[in-house]
């Protein structure tokens, strides 16, 4: 009976998951989208950003905020000598 529920919730985490052939078939049809032609530098350029792109969010998202550094500003006066 308890077996139901976490292999349905296994099958939607699963399901959710691409290979790598996949996603590089999936950015292909993006970058043709996009109006490149297959086997040139503007393609290479294409695919090479969306990969940087993705690589960027997958460590925008793994940073843990309680842990991120904090950058704390305390301007310090000094007085002047007087004239």
């Amino acid at each position: 009976m308890m077996r139901v529920p976490v292999i349905v919730a296994l099958c939607v985490l699963v399901s959710g998951c691409m290979t790598a052939e996949q996603q590089r078939a999936a950015d292909e049809d993006r970058c043709r989208s996009y109006g490149f032609k297959h086997r040139n530098d503007a393609f290479a350029e294409c695919l090479q950003r969306l990969d940087l792109d993705r690589r960027t969010a997958l460590r925008r998202d793994s940073i843990d905020p309680w842990f991120e550094p904090r950058v704390i500003y305390r301007p310090v006066f000094v007085p002047r000598p007087k004239p």
